[in-house]
């Protein structure tokens, strides 16, 4: 079966590194433009590019490839029987989903319907839930709107960070896109549509990364922290200087003295002691730090940031 890759990201490049050890005819691979990054901000080339790279596979990096005439000949040229898209990071017009025989399968990265959108483990993990999962699919027009092939279901940590998460699905995701191109190949890959109770899982906006002391709970803030981790870090403010949380829990009765009745505002420190640590006050419960980096410096373990940084008990973060 001969096959053209589409993905960008290292969840992508899961999947791809899959398909390649599975001994499939891979005619080309489709990735993004290399983009600057870093402090020089020299041009990197995705994951998914090295990874072809390294294998000697040939790679495609199209601006755009809605309207791109000569993009879209040379992948009728290539007369693939199957696309695979795996986190792309660009939507396929029409004129591509009708050039592979067997059609164009995605890897999506929860069980569908309930996250449709590009950022669908974020919002499980900012969300709480308890479990997700890989779906493959169909590909159509819509935004992950396709007929269903195979799922797979994972629990969620209740301390797992969106990173760990999505390192856990990209490798799962790779050996179910193996599992559904065996089933296309024998003809047997189910096909289930698509129901209409779905949740939109949009790109993240740096707006909601920060911290709602007054109206969010304990509960809800650390699902911020750990579904932001390692994107961007949930941050807050303490005299005017941007704190980023990294990691936090949910204290218990037996490391707080103050419980729900506890009776300071949201956000003020109730302890802050190198060796035992910084709680906060929060909506229903108190928030433990594990995790912190200060403005302009690097994130740290908290116990080593209170050796070297003063957090007096009763300030407030806002």
């Amino acid at each position: 079966m001969k096959i053209i890759f589409m993905g960008t990201p290292d969840f992508a490049k899961e999947s791809l590194e899959a398909v390649y050890n599975a001994g499939y005819e891979i005619l080309t691979v489709v990735t993004n433009p290399d983009r600057p990054q870093g402090r020089g901000m020299k041009l990197k080339p995705s994951p998914v590019k090295e990874f072809a790279l390294e294998k000697g596979l040939n790679v495609m990096q199209p601006e755009r490839i809605k309207k791109n005439e000569e993009f879209i000949n040379k992948i009728k040229e290539l007369n693939p029987d199957v696309i695979c898209v795996v986190a792309y990071g660009k939507i396929l017009p029409k004129e591509i989903l009708e050039i592979p025989k067997l059609g164009c399968i995605n890897v999506h990265g929860s069980l569908l319907p309930k996250y449709r959108g590009a950022a669908p483990i974020q919002w499980a993990v900012l969300n709480g839930d308890k479990e997700t999962g890989i779906t493959t699919m169909y590909m159509d027009e819509g935004m992950d709107t396709g007929d269903m092939i195979l799922k797979e279901t994972v629990q969620i940590g209740d301390d797992e960070t969106t990173g760990e998460l999505w390192d856990r699905l990209s490798k799962i995701g790779g050996e179910l896109l193996v599992e559904t191109l065996k089933e296309i190949e024998n003809g047997t890959a189910p096909r289930e549509k698509q129901g209409d109770d779905f949740t939109l899982a949009p790109m993240l906006d740096k707006k909601m990364a920060k911290i709602d002391w007054e109206n969010k709970t304990a509960k809800e803030i650390k699902n911020l922290v750990r579904g932001l981790n390692p994107i961007m870090g949930a941050y807050t403010f303490l005299d005017g200087k941007k704190i980023k949380f990294w990691k936090v829990d949910i204290a218990n009765s037996r490391e707080i003295m103050f419980g729900n009745e506890c009776p300071f505002k949201n956000g003020t420190v109730l302890v802050s002691d190198q060796r035992d640590g910084l709680f906060i006050k929060a909506k229903e419960g108190v928030i433990k730090v594990l995790e912190i980096q200060g403005e302009n410096a690097k994130r740290m373990k908290i116990n080593d940031f209170l050796r070297g940084n003063k957090i007096y008990e009763f300030q407030v973060f806002k």
